[in-house]
């Protein structure tokens, strides 16, 4: 870095004596702590809000769509600063708001602003983000254009391409140290902490150059020349999400391309809104697409980041980089190849099954973000092509900015109301195919070959669009396909669905629920079979255990569960018993109500069923002590892991609510998380006993995979249940620190990532 800043000390005479030296170490240190503070931000207030929504994979699109919007508006705001106010008016407007950033730090959220009602969560976290981390942030998106302006206007003549430079390095900086160093290292108190202290050196930098530039005697003509470079050649790209651009993409975009003219057409103009919006669109999708089913894991969020802005460094550094039909002809193969494997994920519900899942899963996570990193590539690219004139620049960089916010608009607020499943990630997918197949055509160089070529591709394009959009979109459920769907709602918490299997074959005729792709339970028709419990909740099972070793000492049971799913373990509801189910996803409470008998079934029996809605933590918080005989834990099978059922916090307000011998058991079963450890940790956190209960699949009885933690003091009902480890034992010894609400780190118990 010494190299760099230094650089901007040397220069004409003319530049010295407009400005001191010292104000370019100003101007280089603002734009490198900005950058590394934009997008260390993101990671970090997205994690601390994630408990209060249950853990929703859709928090981070909703805290990604405010981030677009703030930048859109930090870029637009600058803009206009330069353009309409004089030089000092610019540095009293913008010290001002410096000065109000400060005032609402620090940025941690307000236990207040916890969901008590049933407020849209979208809405509140947009609120919320706004009241709490909106102004800091805003600010922080002025950095880049703002700066250059004022740097233009210290040293006439030159334009601060290394600037640009510094600014990609805060940002990677930023997005490949968090999961990495600070996640593992700090809370989340410490890490917003350190934050704001860094937000207000940051402030003090900026104020020190906007003091330097206020200094500053030269003519109203200079000014306006220097400002107009600086803006005009600002390569930023606020399409929303990046910070900066590289030295090289400064050149070329600064330099009118080959055949252009100032005249640009609406055609033109739409392709600048729009590329950017398909761009965006796929990398959130793609992100929400891969996180629904596995856990909110911040390196989850940050890696399709990282990808989507290294395209914009790579397609703004020089055009030879973006080679049209290399990177098109992927694009094509590639979201063949995602479109056609992502059924692969539906078989991988259940770890100890399968061979090899773990390696699946790897190369399907490759797949997706290779794929998501081809498609933006193109839609980069053919930005690059269609850049303006410098005169139009202003224009085109706006339009880029505006497509950002349409794309996570789109992912994060549209797609939601429209559709019952994640058809945005389709959607996004098809266009993108379209478009690569388009650039196909368009880079074949003779016309002979291009029309042959053109009618191929068009015929490709088209045999692949109706059998993957009929595939992925699952209209064949509506047909006379086995197995047939029966009910799909979509809403903040991800997409049920209920399946009906073997309608033709009364013994084995079902009703099935899933939560995304995973198995959330199912229910025979039978008269005999419908009331048994099936898949994780046999009698074998480490809960069936539980609850028959209780029912032998306990004539009436207080049960509490966390996560409804069906409603099977209501079978094991007696006479007298009183279960409480802990739902958060109003959709669940509803199918499970419509279309199994569970529950009906055990109130029938003389059992009490009560559904309390709402997130259970934050519920139980506001409880009176229950006095539960046995807890549950049930929110964790095969799907995305709300970690802050798993903390240190979390065990005290159970422990608050069970009998003095303090049952609880959680459900450990996972696909894609390692949770075994944790929950060992919770319990000998709190100083009690634990049994784990491993149970095989069992197709011929509709046995799934289970693992199943019994915490507890009472040694007798620990004594009944013997500890039956899974086939394979070798990551046993595996530990991990206790969860803690501030501190925990899902990346280390990921299957694959040791």
């Amino acid at each position: 870095m010494s190299k760099t800043t230094a650089a901007f000390a040397d220069g004409d005479r003319g530049a010295r004596e407009s400005a001191p030296a010292w104000t370019a170490w100003a101007f280089a240190a603002a734009t490198l702590l900005g950058a590394f503070l934009l997008f260390q931000v993101q990671p970090l207030v997205g994690k601390f809000i994630l408990p209060w929504f249950g853990g929703a994979t859709a928090v981070w699109t909703t805290c990604m769509l405010f981030f677009q919007i703030a930048l859109f508006g930090g870029y637009a705001y600058s803009h206009l600063l330069v353009g309409r106010l004089s030089l000092r008016s610019q540095v009293v407007v913008h010290c001002l708001l410096l000065l109000a950033a400060v005032a609402v730090l620090p940025i941690v959220p307000s236990s207040a602003w916890k969901p008590t009602g049933d407020a849209a969560p979208t809405l509140v976290i947009l609120v919320l983000l706004t009241a709490t981390v909106g102004l800091p942030y805003f600010v922080l998106s002025t950095t880049s254009p703002l700066i250059q302006a004022w740097f233009s206007r210290s040293f006439p003549g030159r334009m601060p391409y290394r600037l640009y430079a510094l600014s990609n390095l805060g940002s990677f900086l930023a997005l490949l140290s968090y999961p990495f160093v600070f996640e593992p290292a700090l809370s989340l108190a410490t890490q917003a902490r350190l934050w704001s202290w860094a937000f207000l050196v940051y402030v003090a930098l900026a104020a020190l150059g906007g003091i330097a530039v206020w200094r500053l005697r030269l003519a109203q003509s200079t000014l306006t020349r220097s400002v107009g470079e600086a803006v005009t050649c600002d390569p930023r790209l606020r399409f929303g999400l990046v910070s900066g651009s590289t030295v090289g993409g400064i050149q070329n975009a600064c330099e009118a391309p080959q055949g252009s003219s100032t005249a640009t057409g609406w055609l033109q103009r739409a392709l600048w809104l729009l590329l950017p919006a398909c761009a965006s669109l796929v990398l959130l999708a793609t992100t929400n697409h891969v996180c629904q089913d596995v856990a909110a894991v911040p390196l989850l969020w940050i890696v399709p980041l990282s990808l989507y802005l290294l395209t914009f460094i790579i397609c703004f550094d020089h055009p030879r980089w973006y080679v049209r039909p290399l990177w098109a002809g992927l694009a094509v193969l590639g979201i063949a190849a995602v479109m056609g494997s992502d059924k692969m994920l539906d078989w991988i519900t259940e770890p100890y099954q399968h061979e090899g899942m773990v390696l699946t899963y790897a190369h399907q996570l490759c797949l997706h973000f290779g794929t998501m990193f081809l498609i933006c590539m193109v839609c980069h690219g053919e930005l690059v092509r269609l850049r303006p004139a410098p005169q139009r620049l202003t224009e085109f960089y706006l339009l880029l900015s505006a497509g950002g916010a349409l794309g996570g608009t789109i992912a994060g607020l549209v797609a939601p109301q429209l559709f019952k499943t994640f058809l945005e990630w389709n959607i996004g997918m098809l266009a993108a195919y379209a478009l690569a197949t388009a650039v196909l055509f368009l880079a074949v160089p003779r016309r002979g070959m291009r029309r042959s070529a053109g009618l191929l591709l068009c015929g490709f394009a088209a045999g692949g669009f109706i059998p993957v959009l009929l595939w992925q979109g699952d209209f064949r459920s509506q047909a006379s396909y086995e197995p047939r769907l029966v009910d799909r709602q979509r809403n903040f918490y991800g997409v049920v669905s209920v399946w009906e299997y073997d309608r033709d074959n009364p013994e084995l005729h079902r009703f099935c629920m899933k939560h995304g792709a995973i198995l959330h339970g199912e229910q025979f028709t039978a008269p005999e079979e419908c009331r048994q419990p099936f898949n994780y909740y046999t009698c074998e099972s480490g809960i069936g255990r539980a609850i028959v070793a209780l029912q032998k000492t306990n004539d009436r049971l207080r049960v509490g569960v966390v996560g409804l799913g069906v409603g099977t373990l209501a079978c094991y509801a007696r006479r007298g018993d009183h279960f409480t189910f802990y739902e958060i996803n109003p959709a669940v409470c509803e199918m499970a109500e419509k279309y199994f008998s569970y529950l009906n079934d055990a109130r029938e029996r003389g059992a009490t069923i009560d559904l309390s809605m709402g997130d259970a933590r934050l519920v139980l918080e506001r409880q009176a002590p229950q006095a539960f005989d046995l807890l549950v834990l049930d929110a964790f099978s095969g799907g995305s892991v709300p970690v802050h059922l798993l903390t240190r916090e979390a065990m005290d307000i159970y422990r608050r609510h069970v009998a003095a011998d303090d049952v609880i058991v959680i459900h450990a079963t996972n696909s894609y998380l390692y949770l075994f450890p944790v929950v060992r940790a919770l319990a000998e956190d709190a100083r009690l006993g634990w049994r784990r209960v491993h149970t095989t699949k069992d197709s011929d009885r509709f046995r799934l995979a289970s693992d199943w933690v019994i915490i507890s003091r009472r040694e007798s009902l620990l004594d009944a249940i013997p500890n039956v480890p899974p086939p394979s034992t070798q990551r046993d010894g595996f530990a991990v620190p206790v969860w803690t609400d501030q501190n925990n780190n899902q990346f280390r118990i990921m299957i694959g990532s040791r």
